[in-house]
């Protein structure tokens, strides 16, 4: 392998790097491992291309926006980046999006038909605040499984917590995530701070701590659930029947919160998936 060819894999690996802390912002899942992320390119210039395509035709236009602010922000952290380009395709708004994004437009700027009611930044406090919550849960949960008590969770600091090994590859994956947002969120910087408080800084209480887990409980449920369904009709939309893509009729987007294209699945898949979306 040449000196040159070594680099530019080095580089596509870093693009894919940052890509990867790039999330969906209501399952907060990676959007690699969901598999939205369909090729990147590095030209000679260092502009990196990034090709992405969500489930449906019809999946919500501000998560779609979102998703590719969100790749162009990371890929562009990366020092030696001169230009990101996310390129949507296969979506309804794909042109107005990628137009909006590449010059740096807001959502309201780039899609005036779609921009109805609240900001973009409301809609990622909305989502920021399911991710803090689902992997709180996580958490607690595993401190259960290890045989810790409520009051002993709810009093438990950063760095007893910070000190705890888990077995589970998946729990340990999860903990400095979880870590991330108490941060980001002002909640744990000291070694002395509760490693367990609300989203907005308010004390767990013993007492409370069951009713808190039911409410935490639903959030997962509702984010596993469209996770699962957005996979599912990922796969479906880009399955090649024989070598004709054209004839996959998407459904709707669990992840998008829109309804999307209800027609085109079954009554009781639209019935489930309404109850999670509430």
């Amino acid at each position: 392998m040449s000196a040159l060819q070594h680099q530019h894999d080095r580089k596509t690996g870093e693009v894919w790097e940052r890509l990867a802390m790039v999330t969906d912002p209501e399952l907060d899942e990676p959007v690699t491992e969901l598999g939205f992320v369909e090729q990147v390119s590095v030209d000679h210039d260092d502009g990196v291309e990034i090709v992405f395509r969500l489930p449906t035709y019809w999946c919500s236009a501000n998560f779609a926006f979102l998703m590719a602010d969100d790749m162009r922000r990371a890929v562009s952290s990366l020092p030696w980046v001169r230009e990101a380009r996310p390129q949507l395709r296969d979506h309804m708004v794909a042109e107005e999006i990628n137009k909006g994004v590449r010059e740096g437009m807001s959502f309201g700027e780039a899609l005036k038909d779609f921009a109805s009611g609240g900001s973009l930044d409301e809609l990622r406090e909305k989502f920021r605040r399911k991710a803090f919550e689902r992997r709180q849960e996580t958490m607690i949960l595993a401190l259960r499984g290890l045989g810790y008590e409520d009051p002993a969770i709810c009093r438990m600091d950063l760095s007893t917590f910070d000190a705890i090994n888990f077995d589970s590859e998946e729990i340990a994956r999860q903990k400095p995530r979880y870590r991330e947002l108490l941060v980001e969120r002002n909640l744990g910087n000291l070694a002395g701070d509760r490693a367990f408080v609300t989203y907005d800084g308010c004390t767990i209480k013993r007492h409370e701590m069951v009713s808190y887990l039911q409410r935490l409980r639903g959030v997962r449920i509702n984010m596993e659930f469209n996770s699962s369904l957005c996979r599912g009709l990922l796969a479906v939309r880009y399955r090649d029947v024989d070598g004709d893509r054209s004839s996959q009729t998407p459904g709707p987007c669990g992840g998008c919160g829109s309804g999307c294209a209800a027609q085109s699945v079954g009554p009781a898949v639209l019935k489930a998936h309404s109850a999670a979306l509430v």
